[in-house]
């Protein structure tokens, strides 16, 4: 097929694409030091040098795989945080919604795992996990509850703490899903588990009632 033929092209402009999704899927399998670029150059259909191409190094496919696969999902959550015009309680209930949907749609906890396992030997998955998506969804929130704190919508505290507290379950859930679950534990209803931190959170949040005498 030449080169100028349009199918041809739209196939040429589809390959990142591709290999970012089969990175992400032969990171969650087999973690990173494992995923060969041989073996990720096959899932997507192309030869390795021609995966070359697009990627220098295994960490620059890491760092795509974070940006594509990830990073929509925290953009789309972070406008929320910021824009929406409604009391925190609605916010948070609207967040989590989106959280569980979001978790059980992929494999973002596999990704999530492989940073924490291997950041040791790869600093530079633990920076890109953190500059790209971690950093970005606790400022969000810390914002959010600054502001619901100053309309009194929640007790005051570090908001930065307490966004801390309302992630950190989130976590553990993603983390039992792929590090417990495939090896006999009990899965994990992550719509549960959401649904009733969720509610916890916004109890231990709620205002103080000051009683007059």
């Amino acid at each position: 097929m030449q080169a100028g033929n349009p199918r041809w092209r739209r196939r040429a402009e589809a390959r990142p694409g591709e290999i970012v999704q089969a990175a992400f899927e032969v990171f969650a399998e087999k973690g990173f030091a494992a995923a060969k670029l041989d073996e990720i150059a096959a899932r997507a259909g192309i030869s390795k040098g021609a995966l070359y191409l697009y990627f220098e190094t295994k960490e620059d496919i890491f760092r795509a795989v974070v940006r594509e696969a990830v990073v929509p999902n925290l953009d789309a959550v972070e406008f929320t945080l910021d824009n929406a015009a409604m009391p925190f309680p609605d916010l948070l209930r609207m967040l989590f919604v989106r959280l569980a949907l979001m978790i059980q749609a992929s494999r973002i906890g596999a990704v999530a795992k492989l940073v924490i396992g291997e950041s040791r030997n790869f600093p530079e998955l633990a920076r890109v996990w953190h500059d790209e998506v971690v950093s970005r969804a606790l400022t969000a929130l810390t914002k959010a509850l600054a502001r619901a704190q100053a309309r009194g919508e929640v007790r005051i505290g570090d908001p930065h703490l307490q966004a801390f507290s309302i992630m950190g379950p989130i976590l553990m859930g993603m983390i039992w899903q792929e590090t417990f679950a495939p090896i006999g534990a009990p899965p994990l209803d992550v719509h549960g588990l959401i649904t009733q931190h969720r509610e916890t959170i916004l109890a231990g949040l709620a205002p103080q009632v000051v009683m007059l005498p």
